[in-house]
């Protein structure tokens, strides 16, 4: 199994359920709930030094699914150019994140995974096998929606062990 592989599986493993689009839209709802709970000011907590923000962290949520979107937009249409790569760093440190509301980020947030479950509940089911390759490697459209999810959760579990225990 390649690294990309490994890495792929290790979000795919964390889909609670086989219906995957169902647990787009929940995890969804389970994040904004998590964020709901929050002040303004536990939102700008990081469980250590060099660590995202709460706010940081959601905001990360929406900027990797939307280049997650594009890619899976470019493949449903057949798009066959090879799709770069993103630094989630370098999005994080440019973000600015902590200079909005938590307000306006989880209404990001929302909107954001809005137009996922759009794009992805309308696609067919065909398109959603076409492949296409992004920062180096080949994937499906699906396999990226799924990895919406998996990511999704993997940031609900490191906010619940590290962050929340802290709070």
């Amino acid at each position: 199994m390649t690294d990309f592989q490994k890495y792929v599986q290790r979000y795919l493993d964390l889909i609670p359920s086989g219906n995957w689009l169902g647990e787009l839209k929940k995890t969804g709802e389970q994040t904004v709930e998590l964020y709901a709970q929050l002040s303004e000011e536990q939102s700008s907590f990081a469980y250590a030094e060099g660590k995202w923000t709460l706010k940081e962290l959601l905001l990360h949520l929406s900027d990797t699914e939307r280049v997650f979107q594009y890619r899976i937009l470019a493949f449903l249409r057949g798009d066959q150019n090879e799709l770069p790569g993103f630094d989630e760093e370098l999005y994080a440190g440019q973000s600015f994140a902590n200079e909005r509301s938590l307000d306006s980020l989880v209404e990001e947030f929302q909107l954001v995974r809005k137009s996922s479950q759009i794009l992805l509940e309308s696609a067919q089911s065909s398109a959603l096998q076409n492949i296409g390759t992004a920062n180096g490697n080949q994937i499906s459209a699906e396999t990226i929606g799924k990895l919406i999810v998996g990511h999704n959760v993997h940031h609900l579990n490191i906010i619940k062990e590290r962050y929340l225990v802290e709070l």
